[in-house]
């Protein structure tokens, strides 16, 4: 199994890493200068976006270490820990901003607006620069998303919004003075990052209890693989993700004839059309002369001779 050696995407990280933290610096002095909630909570969550790519990019480069004997699959789970994190960080953050934001509102204070609104639109262009370069590296094979680097690139984009609702109170402040403005586009950031951590960590917790991957049905390959000539039977069946971007299979099936060459073309014919359809790369399939107890063939007659168990 291929590991995910990619300088280019690691390099990428770097400049990312780089430019989160200038703004962390410039947002986390300017909120307490400003003394603006908005600028503090966005300062907050880069904090967490900041510890997030890093955590990525550790992920990314321990993933591409090679299997071994005590890890036969690989590093490629690694990913998928660090997605998880990520969204448990995220969930952290989110709470804390969406407290504080109540506290704010009922206790409104002054904010410097026109500085509020030069630092937040120079953390507006930085989060975009950095969410664009991270979305691009996200898809690999068969269009499959590397939720590890999807994870990063939320985050930033996240960022990227959150400096718009700090532009956007900036702007209400200034133009009628009106002080709560700050408070809600804190807790308008905190429901944004609250609504990401809901996705990251529905994913990441679906590819780590080895739930079929999104978009995939398991019908339709196991209907694939009982169309495959020689196939009388298809039955165990089972598909999982090791990562975002890693398809497993295992599977037992019926051969109608018992030439060892013509099984071993079927065997070849099925792994081509899984990987070519399906963009499943590592496949486990046993050839049984009867069915073996662990699923319930079908006849051959069938419309979609397999059975899952």
């Amino acid at each position: 199994m291929k590991p995910h050696a990619n300088p280019g995407v690691q390099r990428r990280f770097l400049i990312a890493i780089a430019l989160t933290t200038i703004i962390l610096l410039a947002e986390a002095l300017g909120g307490l200068w400003t003394h603006s909630l908005a600028l503090v909570s966005d300062a907050a969550h880069v904090l967490l976006d900041l510890f997030a790519i890093a955590l990525s990019y550790l992920a990314l480069r321990l993933s591409a270490m090679p299997a071994d004997d005590r890890h036969t699959y690989g590093y490629h789970r690694l990913e998928v820990l660090a997605a998880l994190a990520n969204g448990l960080t995220l969930l952290i953050v989110a709470g804390s901003i969406l407290w504080e934001s109540l506290d704010r509102w009922r206790s409104p204070q002054d904010v410097r607006s026109l500085e509020m609104l030069l630092i937040a639109i120079v953390g507006l262009v930085v989060n975009l620069v950095v969410a664009w370069m991270l979305h691009g590296q996200a898809t690999g094979a068969m269009g499959r998303t590397d939720i590890n680097v999807r994870s990063a690139a939320l985050h930033a984009f996240s960022d990227a919004v959150s400096s718009v609702g700090v532009i956007a109170a900036a702007v209400v402040i200034a133009l009628t003075g009106w002080r709560q403005a700050d408070a809600l586009a804190g807790a308008l950031i905190g429901l944004l990052i609250l609504f990401g951590a809901g996705r990251v960590l529905r994913s990441s917790l679906h590819i780590l209890i080895e739930g079929t991957p999104e978009g995939m049905s398991v019908i339709e390959v196991g209907e694939a693989m009982a169309g495959t000539p020689g196939v009388c039977d298809v039955h165990d069946l089972h598909v999982w993700s090791l990562c975002s971007t890693h398809v497993a299979l295992s599977a037992h099936i019926m051969h109608e004839s018992g030439d060892l060459q013509q099984q071993a073309a079927t065997l070849q014919e099925l792994r081509t059309r899984l990987e070519q359809r399906f963009g499943i790369t590592h496949t486990t399939v046993q050839i049984d002369a009867a069915n073996c107890g662990q699923g319930a063939p079908h006849e051959t007659a069938s419309p979609a001779p397999f059975a899952t168990s």
